[in-house]
């Protein structure tokens, strides 16, 4: 089943044409290339392989909707971008979850200095778009999906809701829904165009 993937790291104008070309290689290639650096910062913070997916993939959508508006200009390495949007997204969600157990401030100052506001305005773009997609998903994955990402439901309470085993198993559904809603979303960029 796998397939073979060039697994070097695209140049960031590569990324750019190919995300603009609706390239499903490019950001296959960048998914590989930059996952295990995203992987190791969340491993190091509390965080699971899952949780790095799932933060990894929001980055990837944040980057493509960037790319997409038009006026995307790079002010750093798009590694560097991908790791910034990255530990934003994580430590909002380390927030959200009550699971640092330090100071939070302390893994803040660490982060690479980039406008929060601006932070916020493609988050509020990425969801704006988000909308569409998520009509389309249906049920469970809808409810379950809103839950965690809008309502800010544990895992444990979303298991309790729909009657899973475990949290795990929870997890796992919420991870497939998040795969589902990443290709309609996708699908629908690209009738947009």
């Amino acid at each position: 089943m796998s397939k073979a993937l060039n697994s070097s790291a695209p140049t960031d104008s590569e990324v750019v044409f190919g995300i603009l070309n609706n390239s499903e290689n490019i950001l296959k290639r960048v998914y590989v290339a930059y996952f295990p650096m995203v992987l190791q910062l969340i491993i190091n913070n509390n965080g699971t392989a899952d949780d790095a997916k799932d933060v990894y993939q929001e980055a990837i959508i944040v980057l493509y909707n960037k790319v997409k508006s038009g006026n995307f200009e790079l002010s750093s390495k798009l590694k560097t971008f991908l790791y910034s949007v990255c530990r934003k997204l994580w430590l909002k969600r380390l927030s959200q979850m009550s699971r640092y157990g330090g100071d939070v401030k302390d893994f803040q100052d660490h982060l690479p200095v980039e406008d929060e506001a601006d932070l916020h305005s493609e988050r509020d773009i990425q969801f704006t778009k988000m909308e569409g997609a998520l009509k389309q998903l249906g049920e469970p994955c809808k409810t379950i999906i809103e839950d965690f990402y809008i309502h800010d439901l544990s895992m444990q309470e979303i298991c309790e809701r729909f009657g899973y085993t475990n949290a795990d198993n929870a997890k796992t559904q919420k991870y497939k829904c998040l795969q589902r809603l990443k290709k309609l979303f996708f699908q629908q960029e690209q009738r947009d165009q």
